[in-house]
């Protein structure tokens, strides 16, 4: 590979691979992948300075992060939670209006009197003493959920790292509530359980976001606001960050 070309990351499979391959594909910038859907590698029509990697969304914000890869598409939650402060090593260039979902706190519907923050911060600091061990919390987003439950003043917890369904953890007796992603709640709803009226930790959807850590040449600057302006328009002072 070219030192000179720029690594673009895109996700290598699912719904987020065909919504970010449609919407490079109306800006006419096609993504080919030649080896198929166990290739890694692709690339873009007539863009002979872009290389085109798939990897998937998780590991496009880790890598972003890192500056091993120059730009990518990948959800916002995902460098939120790859890293403590991990949005401070990357540009959000623009959204791409697809992905949309919200990281929320749910809780059983059985639990009627915890409906927000304060209630379940009563509920962990008294839990030890009625039931002998910590608050579990099942998620995939722990960096997100020590935050949030920092800034609601809630520290007697135990997070359950989730690798699954997250949402069945309750029921399953793995955790007593969960942080996860929904987009409409109708999941939630069908494992018994509803999102806290202040438990929204944010909202996410898919981003175009470039790497600042990246090897950023005059060269390949130069190349990124190519790209960037047949994606509709380079972001004001995107050079500077850099």
């Amino acid at each position: 590979m070219n030192e000179e070309q720029l690594i673009l990351a895109v996700p290598s499979k699912g719904r987020l691979e065909e919504e970010t391959r449609r919407v490079f594909g109306e800006s006419r910038l096609p993504i080919a992948r030649p080896g198929g859907a166990r290739s890694y590698v692709g690339s873009i029509k007539n863009q002979p300075q872009v290389s085109v990697r798939f990897y998937p969304a998780a590991e496009i914000a880790r890598e972003l992060i890192m500056g091993a890869i120059d730009i990518g598409v990948t959800g916002s939650d995902l460098i939120h939670e790859a890293a403590e402060n991990g949005e401070e090593n990357v540009v959000f260039v623009k959204p791409l209006d697809f992905g949309q979902a919200d990281v929320v706190v749910a809780v059983p519907d059985a639990w009627i009197d915890v409906t927000q923050m304060s209630d379940l911060a009563d509920v962990a600091s008294d839990f030890r003493s009625r039931h002998g061990r910590w608050l579990r919390i099942a998620t995939k987003y722990v960096h997100l959920t020590r935050k949030f439950f920092a800034d609601h003043g809630i520290a007697e917890y135990r997070i359950v790292e989730s690798a699954g369904a997250t949402e069945v953890s309750p029921a399953a007796g793995a955790a007593d509530l969960i942080v996860d992603i929904t987009s409409s709640g109708e999941t939630l709803a069908a494992n018994a359980l509803r999102i806290l009226e202040d438990g929204l930790i944010m909202k996410s959807e898919a981003n175009l976001i470039v790497s600042k850590g990246a090897d950023w040449t005059p060269m390949k600057k130069a190349q990124l606001e190519a790209l960037l302006s047949i994606m509709g328009g380079i972001p004001p002072g995107i050079s500077t960050q850099l």
